[in-house]
């Protein structure tokens, strides 16, 4: 990541921000005011859609593990009888109009998370910045019967019957100050007004927040980007190893990787980066550990030594349940 971006992060997350930020975080925090306003008074008109949408999306930029809770999260509904379908934003592309993503679509039309939900979910997927038109391509495309909305919990032109708050346990709400001042993209007060709020679990962290689920992320299997080979990551204990990650939180994803025993060389890039063969190779013969969603965006690259870390979304039985049970609850609503 460049100077700039490290910086920035170190001020989001220190206790206090810097001073020179502080109006344009009021401005920041007037304006989504007064948009989110708009919508409640019904100024700005809400788009109607034939079947009811669940939200999952966070108030803080980045690395809250949205996307494995959404896999999880279709997973569940699908037991309970459901027939979902994902809508996501499609970070980065070079198209912006909807567009139905498949296990084969290319990430750099459709983004990364776009492809790896395809590929995960086992559910019909679309992608687009405008999720409402995302959503009718949807139905217009796949009999199903919800909608599960990855991200767009600021994006209030979606109707939704649903809402899921994610935060990162070791994060938390960073300095508690709005963009650019912190990282947050609605204050803190918008959490009471959510249905529900996951703290994804990492190593050291203590964030809290009343009635919160705790969602856990297993990262115990890698597998090849060269022939599939799945193994364990532990197996890799002890080794020195590379690693990078265009996540929004890439240390996180070393921590992980130190966790299990590998002595981590980090290359943190930018949230959706594009990859160049650059970013790829570091010149020795180590193996190279990446996302799940950053392998994505390797289809066709000849890769013999990289493996990405597989992370699903796991909970205790009680939770999951609960979770789920009050998704179903307001699905009949």
């Amino acid at each position: 990541m460049g100077a700039f971006s490290r910086w920035l992060l170190r001020t989001w997350y220190s206790p206090h921000p810097v001073w020179f930020f502080i109006p344009l975080a009021w401005l920041f925090w007037l304006l989504s005011g007064l948009r989110r306003g708009g919508y409640a008074f019904r100024i700005f008109p809400t788009a109607s859609l034939l079947v009811p949408v669940v939200v999952v999306g966070n108030i803080s930029l980045g690395g809250t593990g949205k996307t494995p809770f959404v896999i999880w999260l279709a997973a569940e509904l699908k037991r309970r009888g459901l027939r979902p379908g994902i809508v996501t934003r499609g970070y980065g592309v070079e198209a912006k109009q909807a567009r139905l993503v498949t296990t084969a679509s290319d990430a750099t039309q459709v983004g990364d998370e776009a492809v790896l939900l395809a590929r995960r979910g086992g559910v019909p997927v679309a992608a687009g910045s405008d999720r409402v038109a995302a959503a009718q391509l949807l139905l217009g495309s796949s009999p199903v019967d919800v909608i599960l909305s990855d991200d767009g919990l600021q994006h209030y032109r979606l109707p939704r019957r649903h809402e899921i708050a994610l935060l990162d346990g070791s994060r938390g709400l960073g300095n508690g100050w709005l963009l650019p001042a912190g990282p947050l993209r609605e204050s803190e007060a918008r959490l009471e007004t959510v249905d529900q709020v996951v703290i994804k679990l990492a190593p050291g962290g203590s964030f809290t927040w009343p009635e919160a689920r705790r969602m856990r992320l297993n990262t115990d299997t890698v597998v090849s980007l060269k022939d599939g080979e799945r193994r364990p990551l532990a197996s890799f204990s002890g080794q020195p190893v590379h690693a990078l990650a265009a996540i929004g939180n890439p240390q996180q994803f070393f921590a992980t990787l130190e966790a299990a025993g590998l002595a981590v060389d980090g290359r943190g890039l930018p949230d959706h980066a594009r990859l160049t063969p650059g970013d790829l190779e570091f010149g020795d013969e180590r193996p190279v550990f990446m996302t799940e969603k950053d392998a994505v965006k390797c289809a066709g690259l000849d890769l013999s030594r990289h493996w990405y870390v597989e992370a699903a979304a796991e909970f205790d039985a009680a939770e999951a349940a609960a979770i789920v049970d009050r998704v179903m609850l307001s699905l009949k609503g």
